[in-house]
């Protein structure tokens, strides 16, 4: 079992900046895929960026290319860094643990942290 622990949520004026952080416990060896999703209200959730093994491989959504960075620094601790935030980055932020990042929505999710810009 895996449990995933968020912080660094909160409200920021657009064109600000935020800093997410995400530590895995528990059996964590095998998985190799880190990575964050975000629903807001009323929406789908979708996928913001993973990173794969030791950083070898990292992916954004479209939306937030050129703005966020995702990092790992330990196997088991992922950041995103988050700038020039947008109204429509407003969501509840999750971070995901899996084998691969194909299958990262499948895999274990941390309670959320939640990101408000206005």
């Amino acid at each position: 079992h895996v449990q995933l622990v968020e912080s660094g949520g909160g409200s920021v004026q657009a064109g600000g900046s935020l800093n997410l952080s995400c530590t895995a416990s528990g059996c964590t060896y095998k998985y190799n895929c880190m990575g964050w999703f975000r629903q807001a209200t009323a929406e789908e959730r979708e996928m913001v960026a993973y990173i794969y093994s030791g950083g070898s491989t990292t992916d954004y959504h479209a939306s937030v290319k050129g703005r966020f960075t995702i990092s790992r620094d330990t196997a088991n601790t992922v950041y995103l860094r988050m700038n020039s935030l947008k109204f429509e980055d407003t969501a509840v932020y999750y971070c995901a643990i899996s084998d691969t990042c194909a299958a990262l929505h499948l895999g274990y999710w941390g309670q959320g942290t939640q990101v408000t810009v206005s």
